[in-house]
């Protein structure tokens, strides 16, 4: 039987890296993997130009436009990206910000403002720290280096917000070290967090809210799901599962490989104390597929773009996701 030839651009990742290698084949598929280090790429050329059958995809931009309609695109419950944010939120330090409520009022900068690391840092301002997200404006433009205004891809909320786009020769970084804006959050550090003099972290034990934040809500943000071009998965539905369980493979190979204890794969002095301390905190399952067992992290997420005006009701999350059928190996 001859195979299903599928492209499917992602990040380099480690639990992607035998589907890259071809140590993982999914079945029934010819996987050609495109590893691209830049996420704003991959999505952009799946936007526009439809570059690939499945590929990584903003939470955010793939749930706004799916539910908003005209979204030719069905996401597969595999999140290939997650991180913790409280230690994305950074400040200018004589902008008179000592605790999260004083960012109210405050001139934010922001890369994307419907960019998903953004919704999580105001999601989690909003919920675990009462901000008032309305009352900040907001300046959106590229972080260390100057980005220009893209109308096919700035998804914006529909309720009107104070939002001024920088000059397209201007970087946030630069204005938060000089003080023309007061904070920034997004997905990228700002480089003046280590090549200024004016820029910190708002929370300077970032970890360790991190890990009370997971504790209390069972949360480890989801930054990207993989989507796949309607009319391929219409036509061939199984490859959902195929990609799924492939995908599943691939994260327990790299687990595996990671925690080999005779040389170390990765340039951690401490690698298997942490390993350790992420299972002791987050058990055995610690990156998670499925949908079930990211309910919670997904429905929240879903409040969090309401609460922040991108959509006007939160939508069944079991209806943006392609099914999955447990197994037992």
């Amino acid at each position: 039987m001859t195979k299903l030839p599928v492209t499917m651009a992602c990040g380099p990742y480690d639990r992607m890296e035998a589907l890259n290698t071809g140590t993982i084949q999914p079945e029934g598929i010819e996987l050609r993997y495109i590893a691209i280090q830049s996420p704003p790429e991959i999505f952009a050329r799946m936007i526009k130009t439809r570059s690939f059958d499945v590929a990584e995809m903003s939470l955010a931009h793939y749930l706004i436009s799916r539910i908003r309609g005209d979204f030719p695109y069905v996401a597969i419950p595999v999140f290939p990206s997650r991180v913790f944010r409280h230690g994305f939120v950074f400040i200018n330090k004589n902008a008179g910000i000592k605790t999260a409520k004083d960012l109210e009022g405050k001139r934010v900068g922001v890369q994307e403002y419907r960019q998903t690391a953004g919704v999580w840092v105001r999601g989690i301002l909003q919920d675990e720290f009462d901000v008032d997200m309305d009352s900040i404006q907001w300046f959106e433009g590229g972080v260390n280096t100057p980005r220009a205004e893209d109308d096919e891809m700035d998804l914006r909320p529909t309720k009107e917000l104070s939002l001024t786009i920088i000059p397209g020769n201007r970087s946030l970084n630069e204005m938060l070290e000089a003080g023309e804006i007061d904070a920034y959050f997004g997905a990228r550090r700002p480089d003046a967090l280590h090549d200024g003099e004016n820029v910190t972290r708002l929370f300077p034990n970032y970890r360790e809210l991190e890990k009370a934040y997971y504790q209390k809500t069972g949360i480890h943000p989801i930054m990207h799901t993989l989507v796949v071009r309607e009319e391929i998965f219409a036509e061939h539905p199984w490859m959902a599962e195929a990609l799924f369980k492939a995908c599943e493979q691939s994260k327990s190979w790299a687990i595996e490989q990671m925690r080999f204890s005779g040389a170390q794969r990765l340039m951690l002095p401490w690698l298997h104390d942490e390993i350790e301390e992420m299972q002791a905190l987050m058990g055995a399952n610690t990156w998670a597929y499925g949908v079930e067992p990211n309910r919670g992290t997904l429905e929240t997420f879903m409040k969090h773009l309401v609460d922040q005006h991108f959509l006007e009701k939160a939508e069944p999350i079991d209806d943006y996701f392609t099914p999955i059928i447990s197994w037992s190996e």
